[in-house]
């Protein structure tokens, strides 16, 4: 029937304009586990130019040693990072910053409490997972990734004002 060959048509149709559209690739990551963590190693071993980071606290020793790893082979690291949580026990942010990453601290008595971080540009990592050991090994958390342009566009633009507005250590 007539009807049926349209639909079948307009069928295709939104079919094709789906596949040209959703060309993105977004993933989810769940704790406890070492899903999320792997997710952020994963990363910083597959960027090729930059890391952009800007995390509450880094204080798990791996993810520490995939970032000073990226550093030592010419990716452009930086972090971002609270500055009461650098006091903390564990904090990785001195060492890090000790060994040559560009680090930044707020100067504000309020949180940065952002978790995310931009790889070469192109991937967005971004949840409520702390950079922590605890984080993975007992807290529900999650981390999602995206390469969605626009997405990370804005997370570059927050990023890039932060770096502006907070102090080196």
């Amino acid at each position: 029937s007539h009807s049926a060959s349209a639909y079948r048509w307009l069928e295709k149709t939104v079919k094709a304009l789906d596949s040209g559209l959703s060309t993105f690739q977004s993933e989810a990551f769940f704790s406890p586990g070492s899903d999320c963590l792997d997710a952020i190693i994963e990363q910083c071993q597959k960027a090729a130019q930059s890391i952009d980071v800007c995390v509450f606290t880094i204080s798990d020793n791996r993810i520490r040693d995939a970032l000073l790893a990226a550093h030592e082979r010419g990716v452009q690291v930086r972090i971002l990072t609270d500055n009461d949580k650098s006091e903390d026990r564990g904090s990785d942010v001195e060492e890090t910053s000790a060994k040559g990453i560009p680090t930044r601290m707020d100067n504000s008595r309020h949180h940065m409490h952002h978790k995310y971080a931009i790889f070469d540009g192109a991937v967005l990592l971004n949840g409520s997972f702390n950079w922590t050991r605890s984080a993975s090994e007992w807290n529900e958390e999650n981390i999602t990734t995206t390469d969605e342009p626009r997405m990370i566009e804005k997370f570059q633009r927050n990023f890039d004002n932060l770096w502006k507005s907070c102090r080196e250590i």
